[in-house]
């Protein structure tokens, strides 16, 4: 033990003078989570121009700038300018978890100084103050008790476990968990960054966000796209040099399908469709707080959740009684709302034991108000929950106490395990017995038949195998006071099971996420006993728990769904593993021992209403509606984001390569330069943005839902993609080239009508791959507005004179305008063909 420790060992409960708190404030820091030095803002710069996509368009602009190309310089580093923008402001937003550590702090705390109790901020608590604690106080800093009566705490915001634990002398008591009852004097042994508050910060400061899916996905496209962009092109200046073109304007060309061949604006189209994806979630209560991060969702296929606050309501419930006749009820209710149903309606026994545990109770229940939208428990959380059950059989809490007033009383002590309390009105005297099932059931406490006594017994063990915490009650009418206190002879009224309810929703949505193929597991830091019950009724494979007591072996880890006593810090082993087998990994959680786990994950889903702030700043995603079936709608939504990014690659990729084939093959057939770089950089124009902004707001495919996640070393070009950007692209190349062949051998403007042919055959490929209409699926409609201008833009490009002068094109008559629009037709309609016969061959045999 050190110097310090020791003094303060020594130090009476008058706790520190002034000048003592003064030395240890400056020897050790304040009480707080020391905040983390965010990154400069040039270094997230930086981060953002390495993406291969931006590196691309930069050197593209370099080349420009170079030839003295202005227009295309400034077009190019515009969209570098936004994108870069967006990226450092959600880096910011999303670096913010640890600030709201300091925020869950006590902001006061009551300790002596100089012998007197003094009210001071939490932030200059100090190693050896003496802290008052009392019911409601969050404990502003781990602290060893001197004393302590009646001492309950709730320790659910750092283990996630919503049972309150009784601590006593020699306990210790840490930071950020709450006084639930009694009241206590302790002496601080570790603060800020030290304590249990401050190490999980230190986790969560160590954790860093991984690189999504969707980004990952994104940078191997773009290092790909470089090559075959940078090698084509350079081909292309190669052969028209050797055609005897000029080598500035063969540069220019050159460049001109770098820009082609990327689509520049697939940042855009990225995140516009994010944005969308966001504002549908918000609508549908959740809150995308890193935009990347909602199509990660699309990609999940493994959900890790908690228990508490989760899957269920994170507030104790009774959920089971049973009489010492031998009736069974099944209690159902949200919370502590004293309104909800018992199965079978409750007899004789039943509210015998409903009026018993009102009167040995010393909770009370408070309906919802302006600040506390819900029912809420004044006291110990069990005694709240046996007030909801008495008045969820019918009684009134206020006048049954009142028809029996409480006269005597031995409150609960965690060595008797029990409490009774003795009341007396005009006609009666009754005792009133709760606790362990063990004590209360003992024949010291209890005299029955033995029958019924084991009969109980039984009934307590089924209630602990399916993971509630049971109480047993025994009454009777005594001669006195003293009588009742002795606590013996009682009659037994029965059992009441009490537990954290299961959400009504869960097991719905366990089924939703099964049937899209994403894996749920359960962690949690309860008896294994607990979670494999809790398991069962949600509908999670159950057959193996692993429990954290000991260290699992990580095949184990790799299979079970079930994970018990497990801590704050396993829960990243846990998430490691998996992601070690190449799962995309969701972790949903609420308390402040989640949070480094919902920072580690792939995406870390946060409950907000019922949440710790801490939680809600780690996450990416945060439920306002503390709903897990929001999580399915979620995925539902991110799945539509990534299909709607690979509609627009479909789209914008093979309009490129359509462009860098005519360019290619164009001098084959007596065409020295089918395309000028500036008639190339409009097409871009026009196809790459409203059209392709447009295709992010795509509806959802049919049936996105029942399939299963995408292989999480899945290309973004996976599934058949490449195959149809490389015929798409051929077959716009093939009509382009053959309009442009059939007008030079015909003396008509070839080129002007390979470039009015181009542009309007990608926007009708876009029309052709958009989500197929149908009766009660919503629509699109600023696709076809998109297509539309972007029509009658290409065709201005021939028929405006200022436009005609930018570009380099002709007149077109009449019929040469029909040739361009019929020939144009053509790839649109022939993907739209074979995406329709697509749709009528079963997902079953496509997939095989």
């Amino acid at each position: 033990m050190d110097a310090v420790a020791l003094r303060a060992r020594e130090q009476t409960p008058s706790g520190l003078s002034g000048a003592q708190a003064a030395r240890r404030l400056a020897q050790d820091g304040r009480n707080e989570v020391p905040p983390p030095r965010p990154p400069r803002v040039w270094r997230r710069v930086a981060g953002q121009l390495t993406d291969p996509l931006v590196a691309l368009l930069l050197a593209a602009a370099v080349v420009t700038i170079a030839l003295g190309d202005m227009t295309d310089t400034a077009v190019i580093l515009g969209v570098v300018v936004v994108n870069t923008t967006i990226g450092v402001v959600q880096e910011i937003r999303a670096d913010r978890a640890i600030t709201a550590l300091r925020q869950l702090s006590a902001p006061s705390a009551r300790v002596r100084r100089d012998g007197a109790d003094v009210i001071i901020p939490a932030a200059e608590v100090v190693r050896g103050d003496v802290l008052v604690l009392a019911q409601g106080d969050i404990v502003p800093a781990d602290a060893e008790l001197l004393e302590a009566s009646q001492l309950t705490v709730d320790e659910s915001a750092l283990t996630g476990e919503s049972v309150p634990v009784g601590r006593a002398v020699p306990d210790e008591v840490s930071a950020g968990t709450v006084v639930l009852t009694g009241r206590a004097l302790t002496r601080v042994t570790r603060t800020g960054p030290h304590s249990a508050l401050g190490r999980i910060a230190a986790l969560v400061a160590a954790t860093r966000p991984a690189a999504t899916p969707l980004q990952r996905r994104l940078a191997e496209l773009g290092r790909a796209l470089g090559v075959v962009a940078v090698g084509l092109s350079a081909l292309v200046m190669v052969l028209g040099v050797a055609n005897g073109q000029p080598l500035g304007e063969m540069a220019l060309a050159a460049v001109s399908l770098v820009v082609a061949a990327v689509p520049e604006s697939l940042p855009a189209v990225v995140t516009l469709a994010l944005a969308l994806g966001a504002m549908r979630m918000a609508r549908g209560h959740a809150i995308a707080r890193r935009l990347h991060a909602v199509e990660t969702l699309g990609s999940v296929t493994v959900l890790a959740t908690d228990k508490t606050g989760t899957l269920t309501e994170g507030r104790m419930s009774v959920r089971r009684a049973v009489t010492a006749a031998g009736t069974v009820v099944a209690v159902r209710g949200r919370g502590y709302d004293p309104t909800g149903t018992v199965d079978p309606g409750p007899d004789s026994g039943v509210l015998d034991l409903a009026r018993a545990v009102v009167l040995c109770n010393d909770a009370e229940l408070r309906p919802p108000d302006a600040d506390n939208p819900a029912w809420r428990s004044l006291g110990d959380p069990v005694e709240g929950a046996l007030l909801a059950f008495a008045g969820r059989c019918g009684l009134d809490v206020a006048a049954t106490r009142s028809a029996a007033p409480r006269v005597a009383e031995e409150p609960f002590d965690a060595l008797t395990r029990r409490m009774i309390t003795v009341h007396e009105s005009v006609a009666f005297r009754y005792a009133v017995c709760k606790g362990a099932p063990e004590v209360v059931l003992d024949p010291g406490t209890t005299d029955c038949p033995a029958a019924v006594r084991e009969a109980l017994r039984a009934a307590a063990q089924d209630m602990a195998d399916a993971g509630l915490r049971v109480l047993a009650v025994a009454g009777m009418a005594v001669d006195s006071r003293e009588a009742g206190l002795r606590g013996a002879g009682l009659a037994p009224l029965g059992l009441v099971g009490i537990g954290d309810p299961i959400r009504p929703e869960a097991a719905g949505t366990t089924a939703d996420l099964d049937a899209a193929g994403i894996r749920l597991v359960l962690i949690t830091g309860d008896h294994p006993a607990t979670a494999r019950a809790i398991a069962t009724e949600v509908g999670i494979p159950a057959a193996e728990v692993v429990s954290f007591d000991t260290t699992p072996a990580p095949d184990s880890v790799q299979r079970a769904a079930v994970f018990a006593r497990v801590r704050p810090e396993q829960k990243l082993d846990i998430i490691a593993v998996l992601q070690g087998e190449g799962q995309v990994v969701a972790m949903t959680g609420d308390g402040v021992n989640d949070a480094p786990a919902l920072r580690r994950a792939d995406i870390g889903v946060a409950m907000g209403a019922g949440g710790t702030e801490v939680a809600r700043q780690a996450a990416d995603l945060v439920l306002t509606d503390d709903n897990l079936a929001t999580v399915a709608t979620a995925v539902h939504e991110g799945r539509r984001i990534y299909d709607n990014i690979r509609r627009f690659l479909r789209y914008a990729l093979s309009g490129g390569l359509a462009e860098i084939l005519v360019m290619l093959i164009g001098p084959a057939f007596g065409l020295a330069v089918p395309l000028l770089p500036a008639q190339i950089l409009w097409i871009n124009l026009l196809t790459h943005g409203l059209p392709g902004v447009a295709l992010g707001a795509e509806p959802a495919e049919p049936g996105a839902m029942r399939r299963p996640p995408r292989p999480p070393d899945e290309s973004v070009l996976g599934r058949g993609l490449v195959a149809s950007v490389l015929l798409t692209g051929a077959f716009i190349a093939a009509v382009v080239l053959g309009v442009a062949v059939w007008a030079h051998a015909a003396g008509a403007p070839w080129q002007t009508m390979a470039f009015v042919t181009l542009g309007l055959a990608q926007l009708g490929v876009a029309l052709a791959v958009r989500v197929p209409r149908g009766r009660g699926r919503p629509g699109n409609p600023a696709l076809g507005v998109a297509v539309a201008l972007s029509a009658l833009l290409q065709l201005a490009a021939v028929g405006f004179g200022p436009l005609r002068a930018l570009l380099h094109t002709s007149p077109l008559t009449w019929t040469q305008l029909a040739v361009c629009v019929a020939a144009a037709v053509l790839p649109g309609a022939a993907v739209a063909t074979v995406s329709a016969v697509r749709r009528m061959v079963p997902d079953q045999a496509r997939q095989a």
